[in-house]
């Protein structure tokens, strides 16, 4: 599977993703189509390998866990010690992101695996008794915060990923904690809290 991942992110990184078929990536990898979809369903799959071991690995980590810790720092813990195997992806890190990025479809896939990922969480914090809303907030903040240390420790691979979940949860604290901001020079007041969460309405109102 290394040999068909290396081949693939050298050949996107070559051509561009949109010109690379499944035979290329087999044949620059020594090996047939066949032993392509042995491991991955579509060439999009190789940018997303090991999506469902690192949920698995997550939820492990939720239920194996003691309980003094809270649940967005056991999340984040979860994350942490889930991740740990993703240095072997280290050297296309950036590769990946940049491709990703590219295509509206590997957006949208990317946000489905990063779906599936807060879902998990969810179901391993409602488990040890976390309320529904509160698993909700905390698995998507926590997916947030782990996409953006893997990010940019793609960037920086030296760095501690510890250290960057670290430092995007601080990030988010200061952000909730900062005071509200004018709404203009005049110094009106902002619109209330509960006005900017509210999701948008779609069709004719009641």
């Amino acid at each position: 599977m290394e040999r068909l991942q290396a081949a693939a992110m050298t050949l996107f990184q070559e051509r561009g993703y949109a010109d690379v078929t499944v035979a290329d990536i087999a044949e620059r990898a020594g090996l047939t189509k066949r032993s392509f979809f042995n491991h991955f369903a579509d060439k999009r799959e190789v940018l997303f390998a090991g999506a469902a071991e690192l949920e698995a690995e997550v939820r492990r980590h939720l239920d194996e866990a003691g309980d003094q810790l809270g649940p967005m720092e056991l999340a984040l813990l979860a994350l942490t010690l889930a991740g740990a195997d993703l240095s072997r992806y280290g050297p296309f890190s950036t590769v990946r992101r940049d491709i990703i990025a590219s295509a509206p479809e590997l957006q949208e896939r990317s946000l489905i695996k990063l779906s599936a990922l807060s879902a998990a969480i969810q179901a391993g914090l409602s488990a040890r008794g976390v309320r529904p809303g509160t698993a909700t907030l905390v698995a998507d903040s926590a997916v947030i915060i782990f996409n953006l240390a893997y990010d940019s420790w793609g960037d920086d691979p030296s760095v501690e990923f510890g250290a960057l979940m670290r430092r995007f949860l601080g990030e988010l604290r200061a952000a909730i904690s900062a005071p509200a901001v004018a709404a203009d020079a005049g110094g009106d007041a902002a619109p209330p809290a509960h006005d900017a969460c509210m999701p948008a309405r779609t069709g004719r109102e009641s």
